[in-house]
């Protein structure tokens, strides 16, 4: 996995290999999920607002995604 985070644009990018062109499908408040255009598979997620979301955050946070990887 790979791990962007752009501060200026507070967008924490997550990529499951390296990053490409995706369809982007909202999972929940600020939450994108990234899918690969010809095959569907997901490809990454993207959480908007990233630091804003979590910088007063004193309790566990989860993010609602739920995923089934494939062997």
């Amino acid at each position: 996995m790979n791990f962007y985070y752009n501060k200026q644009g507070d967008v924490l990018d997550i990529s499951i290999g390296e990053p490409q062109e995706a369809i982007s499908e909202e999972m929940g408040e600020d939450i994108l999920l990234r899918r690969d255009m010809k095959t569907n598979d997901i490809i990454g997620f993207t959480i908007l607002n990233f630091e804003k979301r979590f910088q007063n955050v004193t309790e566990k946070q989860s993010v609602p995604v739920r995923v089934k990887f494939a062997a």
